[in-house]
């Protein structure tokens, strides 16, 4: 049955999860969402998607271990992303799903595999939605002194749950903004920077190969720091995947997420490893206000441009909000996916008016609990909801390409046709994005930090993996 061809249901119309068992129950799952996403929502959600504090803030402590070698680490882990991302463009637009790389997960590997990655990828955005909430109203209190962050943080769920629980046309115009913001502000910053190193910026000096040679040349603190850098560039690109499943509420799913996925992989190679180069040529790695205030304030300030911390200030606002706005969504969509498909409680999955509603609050309230939790208990139980969602997205991505290796020869010999997009270099290149995503996983266990969430994100993926297999044999035995 082709996504394009199911009809919305009637306004105020609710839908029930499908029950477990049903050999299409993604599909009827996605019949009950609308089609109210065009195609300039999609690119822009392809494109704000990594656009995010991680750029602009957590990129500081990654120049600060790596040095001027910052730049080869990202576009290392760029390359990694942009194989990840054809890999689910290449099943996304061969068979859009609201679950994305869950039901690809299902269909590749079986129902274990799309339940663990869809729960563990579910926990992410949640956690993260209130995560980003608590970095936007510690900006807003600093412009306000004395109001509470809870507050603040409050507010902004109320708006967000607001814009989730209308039409999806709301998320994709708030979406469009927002991302269009963000790629205007580093665009900018690009241009801005470009003409700082040539020498013709009023105010500034060409600075040469000065701050790439200087102060411990390319590779400052050797291979661990270039190993710390790495890991943490790999990290900065979690959110593309945002796009596959919102294609499949877009008019068109199949030629929107192609387009989307092809078009956002160079350009975000283009914001994040020029912007790295630019940091790193204009300022000295060292500088204290890298990794203090953040590289893009510290390379603005050394620009001469006045206001430079009140205007990161707002666009890290604009990324924080945008992203709260993004995972909501996604967890949502997510959620609602998993309960069609019988992987989870069935009220969760009920549809009103084109929009999975109760998904929306659970999505919410999660993300809230987590922001009570870090006042609560931000020693222990806060640190160690961090470390768990850690590295969910190397666990996302390693279902995604194992699903890829086996869908893809099924569809070329099952409906060729439906290849829209293709895996470059297949299936070497598959194997290629497998082996640094293990390799990855070794860099991790070597640091402490990293070890901590690795272990953390393990048995949480563990658990996940168990309780989808039971699931699956239970229903392999009521279905005998």
């Amino acid at each position: 049955m082709s996504r394009t061809s199911a009809s919305p249901p009637t306004a105020g119309s609710e839908v029930s999860a499908v029950p477990a068992g049903s050999d299409v129950p993604a599909v009827k799952a996605d019949s009950a969402l609308t089609h109210g996403l065009k195609q300039r929502h999609l690119s822009m959600i392809a494109l704000g998607g990594v656009i995010g504090a991680g750029l602009f803030v957590g990129s500081g402590a990654g120049i600060a271990s790596a040095g001027p070698s910052i730049v080869i680490a990202y576009a290392i882990s760029g390359l990694l992303v942009m194989f990840v991302m054809r890999m689910l463009g290449e099943m996304s637009a061969a068979n859009p799903a609201s679950g994305s790389f869950s039901v690809h997960a299902e269909r590749a590997i079986g129902p274990w595999a799309g339940f663990t990655a869809g729960w563990a990828f579910w926990v992410l955005l949640s956690v993260a939605v209130g995560l980003e909430g608590i970095g936007a109203a510690k900006i807003v209190t600093g412009w306000l002194p004395g109001t509470p962050e809870w507050a603040w943080v409050a507010l902004f769920m109320a708006v967000f749950l607001g814009t989730n629980l209308a039409a999806v046309k709301n998320f994709g115009e708030f979406e469009f903004w927002f991302a269009s913001l963000k790629v205007a502000a580093i665009t900018l910053f690009l241009v801005l920077g470009v003409l700082a190193i040539l020498g013709v910026l009023p105010g500034t000096d060409a600075p040469g190969g000065a701050n790439l040679r200087g102060d411990g040349g390319f590779l400052p603190n050797g291979s661990n720091g270039f190993i710390i850098g790495l890991l943490a560039s790999v990290f900065a690109y979690g959110g593309l995947e945002t796009v596959t499943i919102a294609a499949a509420e877009s008019e068109n799913p199949v030629r929107g997420v192609a387009k989307a996925v092809r078009t956002a992989m160079w350009r975000i190679a283009l914001f994040y490893v020029g912007s790295m180069a630019v940091i790193v040529t204009l300022v000295p790695w060292d500088d204290p206000k890298v990794a203090a205030v953040g590289p893009f304030y510290a390379t603005l300030d050394h620009m001469g441009i006045s206001g430079a911390a009140e205007i990161m200030n707002v666009v890290i606002l604009i990324a924080l909000l945008s992203a709260m706005n993004a995972n909501i969504y996604g967890a949502s969509r997510m959620a609602c996916s998993l309960v069609a498909r019988g992987q989870g409680p069935k009220r969760l999955g009920r549809v009103s008016s084109g929009v999975p509603r109760t998904a929306v609050l659970v999505s919410s309230v999660f993300g809230f609990l987590c922001v009570l939790l870090s006042y609560w208990r931000p020693d222990d139980v806060f640190p160690w909801l961090l470390n768990m969602i850690g590295a969910v997205i190397l666990v996302v991505w390693i279902f995604i390409a194992v699903s890829q290796l086996l869908l893809r020869r099924r569809l070329e010999r099952e409906a060729p046709e439906k290849l829209v997009v293709r895996m470059w270099l297949f299936p070497v290149g598959t194997l290629l994005a497998l082996a640094a995503m293990a390799g990855i996983f070794l860099l991790m266990l070597r640091e402490p930090d990293t070890r901590d969430q690795l272990l953390a994100t393990g048995a949480l993926t563990v658990v996940l993996a168990v309780i989808g297999v039971v699931r699956q044999r239970r229903a392999a035995a009521v279905k005998n």
